[in-house]
């Protein structure tokens, strides 16, 4: 049965918490940072709520968890997305069996009121309306407003929380009055030729040595030409990998061709030339591309209207 609270005469069903079963492997700095973040120094101390940010598939959401699991509390995870509303995030009411209204305390409620850790994945996704239904939270008040079920809930002493926010293209530009609650910003690298190598042992730990060494060989490659290819992608390419040898064991084609095969079925014909991706980013962002202008899309160079068109230009050696 869901567990049940009361608060100012309104029923709560509290979320359950996230069952989880990991280990963080390799960079232990930036766990000591979170978990710095998460420390009380003084009787007149608060937590911080750090941010968590970098590309996508690095390993965000699994440091937080990590860091749950060394202070042994329980953890909560929020999904932000886009269309997240403020009673999405607090409270939520529901049509019950009996015809009443029911009231559901949200993952990030229900760890204020228990006392755990709370994980805002991805919230750079979120809007700037549910944002703001956060901001009494993450400063010294340390409370939320449910207007849909009109109560206060403040947050007991253990409550921590962090957020993570992916590197890309796709979020929502976060206002500066959220960002300011939201700090320090600890930023995750991607994991050295080791780490990475033990991340993909530990989740796959069938892998064969051949195709662990290909992996990881791509990965770094990618690394050192800053490519966004994570170890999340490694080990879905590795798995995928696996999965095929397995289903044709006895079959002649070379592992390389399998793996091969694998890369592109999992992240696109692009990621068999890294070089020349590494490349194409480059000129996207503008690193030795001449900036077009207004002429070079609508007139030809030698063209009298176009606004680049020089006269001179057609002049030759002896002035003619």
């Amino acid at each position: 049965m869901p567990e049940v609270l009361e608060i100012n005469g309104v029923h709560l069903e509290l979320s359950d918490s996230h069952e989880f079963n990991s280990d963080w492997i390799g960079q232990r700095e930036i766990l000591k940072q979170i978990l710095a973040c998460w420390l009380v120094v003084g009787d007149n101390d608060l937590p911080l709520t750090p941010r968590l940010v970098g590309t996508p598939g690095i390993g965000k959401t699994a440091l937080a968890m990590a860091a749950a699991n060394e202070r042994k509390q329980e953890l909560f995870i929020y999904q932000c997305t886009a269309d997240t509303r403020p009673e999405d995030l607090l409270v939520t009411p529901v049509l019950a069996e009996s015809g009443k209204i029911a009231y559901h305390a949200s993952p990030l409620v229900t760890a204020m009121i228990k006392g755990g850790v709370c994980i805002l994945d991805e919230g750079n996704r979120m809007n700037e309306k549910s944002w703001a239904s956060l901001a009494p939270l993450l400063d010294h008040r340390r409370y939320v407003e449910s207007i849909v079920a009109g109560i206060t809930v403040r947050a007991h002493k253990d409550f921590r929380c962090t957020v993570t926010m992916n590197q890309d293209d796709s979020t929502f530009e976060i206002p500066d009055y959220i960002l300011s609650r939201l700090q320090p910003t600890l930023t995750l690298g991607f994991p050295d030729r080791d780490e990475e190598i033990e991340i993909l042992k530990y989740h796959l730990p069938f892998a064969e040595d051949e195709m662990l060494s290909m992996t990881v060989e791509f990965l770094q490659q990618a690394h050192e030409m800053n490519l966004d290819f994570s170890p999340r992608d490694g080990i879905n390419l590795l798995r995928y990998a696996m999965k095929r040898l397995a289903q044709n064991p006895d079959h002649p084609i070379a592992k390389d061709a399998q793996w091969k095969e694998a890369l592109m079925a999992c992240l696109g014909e692009e990621a068999g030339d890294l070089q020349a991706l590494a490349e194409r980013k480059k000129r996207t962002l503008g690193g030795e591309s001449v900036p077009l202008g207004l002429g070079d899309f609508f007139f030809n160079p030698d063209d009298p209207i176009n606004p680049d068109f020089d006269p001179d230009d057609d002049v030759d050696d002896e002035g003619f």
